[in-house]
């Protein structure tokens, strides 16, 4: 099929989907209860999108379109609340993490759908380690040249968004020693990493999209898995390395950090995006997994060594007059805090496991840290 037509939206414009952990009451291992947790929802209206994922102890929620931060995250909060009302009925809880602790890939089930049991067809054992959740970000562009040159200035700023979201220490019963163990299961399919380096729209449709459809390898982007991605029947990039954060408030704040960054792009003050920035962008995005905030990175333009850390906060100065104009500089405020002070979600739930010895206590403070 062809490429779908890029339907401009609200420049700027926010929608959020959260991918949710379904576990047991008692055992807090993987529950599969999206079958029953998804009818309670849909027997009332509920306060968003709910829909299944890949297997059956996993669901997507998804907000509707927002400009600004306080109506963002409120509906964040009304999502939250329904689900934990309809989960307690069910005797499951859900909670954010980028990957649960200690569930076993081979005892999960794909969900029922047709795409799901196509792409387990065709992916095998990976569609089940796809157990995993994270958090996308749309957010609206103006015109599809925008959406792309966005898109690769965005580039630099990957690692930011893994560290700031991270939440995936533990993997399969184990410490992984990464800060985000959840990307690596993406960066298994052949069709992960980064989007071709094309800036204009009807290239990118004629020299890589209906050539790729040409392959039989896709029939849409939905087919592809890329950090960041075009949608154009959104008319939005959709920013796709962030585990679930453990709250809806972070999702809320790395949503809005995530539209601070491309107002800063479209008004022209950053570097126009050029392909050699692409050079140090896999070590970096390494460098933020395995070690989150406390990662060294690679500047593409100066090849300067930063701390993740620093760069994040002096990023964070160069928006402040784009947060004040979005309205969200306390949620920025709340980042900077983290940044300067404290950990990300990662950290956290390390400390939880070193104070207590137990992954049954690291999914408790998820599941805690999600009701709240």
């Amino acid at each position: 099929m062809p490429l779908e037509t890029f339907h401009p939206s609200a420049a700027l414009s926010l929608g959020v989907e959260l991918e949710l952990q379904l576990v047991g009451e008692h055992d807090r291992d993987l529950a599969s209860a999206a079958d029953d947790l998804l009818e309670l929802a849909q027997r009332r209206e509920f306060p968003g999108d709910i829909k299944p994922e890949m297997t059956d102890c996993m669901i997507e929620v998804a907000t509707g379109i927002h400009t600004a931060y306080a109506p963002l995250r409120a509906q964040l909060v009304r999502m939250r609340d329904a689900l934990v009302a309809d989960a307690t009925r069910l005797n499951v809880s859900l909670c954010g993490g980028g990957t649960h602790p200690f569930q076993q890939w081979n005892e999960r089930r794909i969900f029922s759908a047709p795409r799901f049991q196509q792409l387990s067809g065709l992916y095998g054992y990976l569609a089940k380690q796809f157990t995993i959740f994270g958090q996308h970000v749309h957010v609206g562009m103006p015109d599809p040249d925008s959406a792309l040159r966005v898109l690769h200035a965005l580039g630099r700023y990957v690692p930011h968004f893994i560290a700031l979201s991270a939440s995936s220490p533990f993997s399969q019963g184990s410490d992984t020693q990464f800060d985000s163990a959840r990307l690596n299961s993406v960066f298994a399919f052949p069709l992960s990493g980064r989007a071709p380096f094309v800036l204009d729209w009807s290239r990118f449709e004629r020299d890589y999209f209906v050539r790729m459809e040409d392959t039989g390898i896709v029939r849409s982007m939905k087919d592809f898995y890329w950090d960041i991605r075009p949608k154009p029947e959104y008319g939005t990039i959709e920013l796709r390395v962030c585990d679930t954060p453990l709250t809806v408030d972070r999702a809320a704040q790395i949503a809005v950090y995530l539209q601070a960054l491309c107002r800063l792009i479209l008004a022209g003050e950053d570097p126009e995006p050029i392909e050699d920035d692409y050079l140090v962008y896999t070590y970096n995005r390494f460098q933020a997994c395995r070690f989150g905030l406390e990662g060294l990175i690679v500047h593409p333009r100066s090849h300067a060594t930063h701390l993740l850390r620093d760069d994040i906060r002096d990023t964070l100065d160069r928006l402040a007059p784009h947060a004040d104009a979005l309205d969200c500089a306390d949620a920025l405020a709340t980042l900077r805090e983290l940044v300067c002070g404290g950990g990300n979600d990662a950290a956290g739930l390390r400390e939880v496991h070193g104070r207590t010895g137990t992954l049954l206590a690291v999914v408790d403070h998820a599941v805690g840290a999600f009701a709240r």
